[in-house]
């Protein structure tokens, strides 16, 4: 009998201090996740923001969709490009802008 209560003591206090162990745990890979994950894509995202938003005209252009021209117009939600083998011009949303290919005296220097 004496020994099944300790053994039943000593399961309690196991068990209580497994929990805050898993706890613990859970609340690091958190922490982890957001570092390595969420934080990384933010800030991708601000940069993508910030270089749609300082586009010029006459920046030459990538878009998502392969199609290399130079900035003719700006509108609000969209930019007119012109292409770079035909002439031909082409309207297409500022969130399809994958990469502006001009680089700037004020971006070089940061």
């Amino acid at each position: 009998m004496n020994i099944s209560y300790l053994t039943l003591a000593q399961s309690t206090t196991t068990g209580g201090s497994s929990i805050i162990v898993m706890v613990g745990w859970v609340a690091i890979m958190l922490v982890a996740m957001y570092f390595l994950m969420i934080r990384p894509q933010r800030k991708k995202q601000k940069e993508e923001k910030q270089m749609r938003e300082n586009l010029q005209v006459g920046d030459e252009v990538l878009t998502i969709g392969g199609i290399y021209g130079r900035v003719i117009s700006l509108k609000e939600e969209s930019m007119v490009i012109e292409s770079k083998s035909d002439h031909s011009k082409l309207t297409v949303a500022r969130w399809a802008l994958q990469q502006n290919l001009t680089v700037h005296d004020d971006v070089a220097k940061k």
